[in-house]
């Protein structure tokens, strides 16, 4: 036993399943004498290596369970290193005095953790939160005779049998077939072929069309009161705010007082005045 034991500890299922499971198979079961007398140890006396001796000889009976939930696609190994979470619960509170063998007691715990684990992470969106959906569930999964959805009469007899309503039978065969997707679409997604993705889904509060016609319509109404406005302007003044703000490539000061031969203070003080009427031509 000490043997097995260093050996699994320096081993993990989700390392090497293969050899965990043959290592874990090897160890030797107890006969219910020696059960009885670990469980006592622990009991009475707090004997930590008794306790590990009850955890290492069930660990093929966790193996054992963890492949019956092979069907919901989680690794094999985490169930089985969730279902020896609840090993290690199932011993820890063992009374050798109520007559049973630890794997009769066990083995509530044990699929509870699982469970847990498979709700956890079966599903993003979770299928099952309380105590009754969760029943329904690993109920439900086991009664499914196939892939195909179930018919009119399967769904009653559930229903019958586990004592829920039928719409409820339903309700959770639609949770159980519905896939996972990506909220977003994927990096370097086309737009015209994956429009799929929920994010192309969300409402633009930005693009409220009364306020983009406004804004559109404010827009042109200011350009056309601009170019008005540069109209009264004389010729000298309009060709200066053109080409210092109205261009991509603007023009200096100093360019334009070359040009027209005064100084750049003078191209400045008429840019301002040329500015000004223009402020007040539009706020007429």
């Amino acid at each position: 036993m000490g043997t097995n034991l260093q050996v699994v500890n320096n081993l993990s299922p989700g390392q090497n399943l293969d050899a965990y499971v043959q290592t874990v198979t090897a160890i030797p079961v107890l006969t219910a004498e020696e059960e009885r007398e670990l469980a006592e140890r622990l009991y009475f006396d707090g004997d930590v290596d008794a306790a590990r001796q009850m955890v290492m000889s069930h660990l093929r009976f966790v193996v054992h369970v963890a492949k019956t939930y092979s069907g919901y696609g989680l690794p094999l190994g985490d169930l089985i290193q969730e279902g020896n979470v609840g090993l290690m619960k199932a011993v820890k509170r063992f009374d050798p005095t109520m007559g049973v063998r630890l794997v009769s007691f066990a083995v509530h715990w044990v699929k509870a953790e699982m469970h847990e684990f498979i709700l956890r992470n079966w599903r993003i969106v979770k299928v099952a939160t309380t105590k009754a959906q969760r029943k329904l569930f690993f109920n439900l999964r086991s009664m499914k005779k196939g892939l195909g959805w179930l018919t009119n009469d399967e769904v009653d007899a559930i229903a019958e049998d586990l004592g829920v309503e039928a719409k409820t039978v339903r309700q959770m065969e639609g949770r159980m077939a519905s896939v996972d997707t990506a909220f977003d679409a994927p990096e370097g997604a086309d737009d015209e072929k994956d429009f799929w993705a929920p994010a192309y889904f969300l409402e633009d509060k930005s693009a409220d069309p009364s306020m983009q016609l406004e804004d559109a319509n404010w827009e042109e109404d200011s350009q056309r009161r601009l170019m008005q406005a540069m109209e009264q302007l004389d010729d000298r003044s309009k060709d200066i705010l053109a080409r210092r703000w109205l261009t991509d490539d603007k023009a200096t000061l100093h360019e334009l007082a070359a040009e027209y031969g005064v100084s750049a203070e003078r191209i400045r003080q008429l840019e301002k005045n040329a500015m000004k009427k223009i402020r007040v031509s539009m706020e007429a």
